[in-house]
């Protein structure tokens, strides 16, 4: 079992940046790939990020490449998300998820655990 809290959520303003933690309960949080997804209002969840369990590999969505930087510190429990030169069209809640698969992962039934997610909203 694996418990996910994310933290780091906020209003911003667009260009503007943020970083959100995902801390992990449990002692396996290394053998779990993780990733990022959002969702907006009105709008189906979309992955945004997924980082294997090492950290050796990551993906991101094209809607954020070049933006988005996905890591994680095993020692810490804990994932990130750093997003810059955010737009107003990244407002959404964001979740964090562990997925029992060591790779990268970017589908969103291949994920066992969710956290509850957090908000974060752009302003133009």
């Amino acid at each position: 079992q694996v418990q996910l809290v994310e933290s780091g959520g906020g209003l911003v303003q667009a260009g503007g940046s943020l970083r959100l933690s995902c801390a992990a309960s449990g002692r396996t949080f290394s053998s779990y790939a993780m990733g990022w997804f959002r969702q907006a209002p009105g709008k189906e969840r979309e992955f945004v990020a997924a980082i294997s369990w090492s950290g050796s590999s990551t993906y991101n969505a094209d809607s954020v490449k070049g933006r988005f930087t996905i890591s994680r510190d095993n020692a810490k429990n804990t994932m990130y998300l750093q997003m810059d030169s955010l737009k107003p069209e990244d407002t959404a809640v964001y979740y964090c998820a562990a997925s029992r698969w060591a790779r990268v992962v970017t589908a969103g039934n291949e994920y066992d655990y969710w956290g509850q997610g957090t908000q974060v909203t752009v302003s133009s």
